[in-house]
């Protein structure tokens, strides 16, 4: 586990969402229970009524989002009989606070499968804190120094699932939100996150008015690259 997973994880059980540690293991013939290798470890947490779900999976980088693991994926159905209709991904480096109020928004949403406002609320949430439009496409916006981006755009063809049957068709393109992280240009991502196609926008938006929020949180370690983008406090 990381401290991502701790972080995100102890709030949801403070939520009363239920965890189950998924093991997958082999074992030689003969050989003791304890002494199986451990192939796959994965923590499931599950909300209450379970129409939701989040599972930590970063032992088992089964995607990859902009060269990084996949480390968490939160999905959400409108019964329990039903597949997820929507699912969202999120790579190691996510700012465990945007991502905690994004499961929170989920856990207070009275329909967790479906959405009813439009994209403009991503948008205009992020401009009301400062965030910068794109002046050529329209459903870009970016944070003033340019270092974090969210885009209404096509989706990688491959591993993204939603329960939109349209999805399925690759000739339809489906399209949902990304957002990323590169305050350096000439490095990678720092992380990044995609939203299937039918995630709620005022659930991405949750998430994006946590990330562009002006209140400090704490943090042991800085990545270089943000040596000069970030004001630093000292902790009273």
């Amino acid at each position: 586990m990381s401290a991502l997973a701790d972080l995100v994880g102890a709030q949801l059980s403070e939520a009363g969402w239920t965890s189950l540690t998924l093991v997958r293991g082999r074992r030689e013939p003969g050989e003791p229970f304890e002494a199986r290798q451990v192939l796959r470890s994965t923590v499931l947490y599950i909300a209450p009524g379970a129409l939701a779900w989040a599972q930590w999976v970063l032992p088992d980088e089964p995607l990859l989002l902009g060269d990084l693991p996949i480390a968490w994926t939160v999905s959400a159905r409108a019964t329990p009989a039903d597949l997820a209709q929507w699912t969202a991904y999120f790579t190691p480096g996510i700012p465990p606070e945007a991502l905690t109020d994004f499961l929170l928004a989920l856990h207070v949403r009275p329909d967790r499968a479906y959405g009813y406002a439009g994209p403009h609320v991503v948008l205009d949430t992020l401009a009301d804190r400062g965030w910068v439009r794109d002046i050529d496409i329209p459903f870009v916006i970016g944070d003033p120094l340019l270092a974090t981006s969210f885009a209404l755009t096509l989706l990688p063809e491959d591993g993204i699932q939603d329960g939109d049957p349209h999805t399925l068709d690759h000739e339809a393109e489906a399209t949902g939100w990304q957002a990323w992280c590169q305050p350096d240009l000439s490095e990678g991502y720092l992380w990044a996150a995609t939203f299937s196609a039918s995630t709620p926008h005022d659930l991405v938006a949750a998430f994006a008015d946590s990330l562009a929020s002006p209140w400090p949180v704490l943090r042991h370690t800085l990545p270089d690259s943000t040596a000069d983008r970030l004001t630093l406090r000292t902790v009273p």
